[in-house]
């Protein structure tokens, strides 16, 4: 063997030393940890959630008497008395506006009546005058008519001027905003000393005796709805209540073929906002119910909700639209059907995809 041979035996052995020293250390766990394998992912498969209460639908809440208040009159904002989520009665002054020219247009209308109420009773004494010098034949009948013009035209000036004054009170009463019925001050958008133009909001007040919540469904649950009218409403603080009255549209919206309900709600307290979405549910439509997995197996991504899906030894993320959350579960409106395989831990699935793709 020559002594080159023997120099490149020598460093094959110093390799082969530092790949068992190697292997050594990582038998004894200080290397990093193995990442599950796609085939040994824990996995839940899609089951169907309970059909006891029907299904299930979100709804807006809306006000039956709600009013927009908006300014009627110009002017500068003089005092704000209440604020949002304060509760009214009907007639309670809400807000005021400065009223320094509505107020002189008042005034000077009234100077005007006054005006014209002299020259009325002035001119109906001399119609009287002329007619009784008429009848004693000391002026002609068209001095008389002439009179009787100048009367009537009295008159109407005095029916102008009151008219003229009541218009002026009238916008000087719009200078006082009022609740128009019991309720609740659902917002304000002016803050004292601002200036506002006539059709400008001012605020929103609903009554919160009388709220309803519409809800769209598909046209072939009409008939059993209609049958069997019954609704059952799910508010946000865990409240479960039988709404008060449904009524089903006769006709279906010609774009999404979908029949609008209104559910009409009782009287609540605290009630909900009107704006607010809620769940309702319909017992006479059964069907088939969402189904439902648990809420640890969902991927949140920003307002995006998806699973890992298994089929066929492989993972894909899939996108789903969730409904109503319950004890750890939720519905799945759209995305899966009952019988598919996901992965209970979306971060271990994560994991075993970027292995199976070679860490990439």
């Amino acid at each position: 063997m020559t002594q080159a041979q023997v120099r490149r035996a020598d460093v094959a052995g110093i390799v082969l030393l530092l790949a068992l020293s190697l292997a050594a250390c990582g038998g004894d766990g200080a290397g990093p940890p193995r990442q599950p394998a796609i085939g040994e992912l824990a996995t839940i498969i899609v089951a169907t959630g309970a059909d006891d209460a029907g299904r299930n639908w979100q709804g807006v809440v809306e006000a039956v008497q709600q009013a927009t208040l908006s300014a009627q009159t110009s002017g500068r904002v003089a005092q704000v008395l209440y604020d949002v989520n304060d509760r009214v009665s009907a007639g309670e002054v809400l807000l005021r506006l400065s009223a320094v020219e509505q107020q002189a247009t008042v005034d000077m209308a009234g100077a005007r009546l006054r005006a014209a109420e002299a020259a009325a009773v002035e001119a109906e004494a001399s119609l009287r005058r002329y007619r009784e010098l008429s009848r004693a034949q000391h002026v002609s009948q068209a001095q008389l008519d002439q009179m009787q013009s100048a009367r009537d035209a009295a008159v109407a000036a005095r029916a102008a001027a009151r008219a003229e004054l009541a218009s002026a009170r009238q916008q000087l009463d719009y200078t006082t905003l009022r609740a128009p019925y019991d309720g609740i001050v659902a917002s304000r958008v002016v803050e004292p000393g601002e200036s506002v133009v006539v059709g400008q909001l001012l605020m929103t007040v609903f009554a919160p005796d009388a709220l309803r919540i519409q809800v769209a469904i598909p046209q072939a649950d009409a008939a059993s709805l209609r049958a069997d009218a019954r609704a059952r409403v799910h508010l946000d603080d865990g409240r479960s209540l039988a709404a008060a009255h449904v009524v089903v549209f006769p006709a279906a919206d010609p774009a999404s073929h979908a029949l609008k309900v209104r559910v009409q709600l009782p009287a609540l307290d605290p009630a909900p906002t009107p704006g607010t979405s809620l769940r309702v549910g319909f017992p006479a439509l059964h069907g088939t119910p969402h189904p439902r997995i648990p809420a640890s197996a969902v991927i949140q991504r920003g307002e995006l909700s998806a699973v890992y899906v298994m089929a066929d030894g492989r993972l894909a993320l899939r996108q789903l639209r969730l409904g109503r959350i319950s004890a750890g579960q939720v519905d799945v409106i759209a995305g899966l059907a009952p019988g598919e395989t996901i992965a209970a831990d979306p971060v271990a699935a994560r994991q075993a995809l970027v292995a199976a793709r070679g860490g990439h």
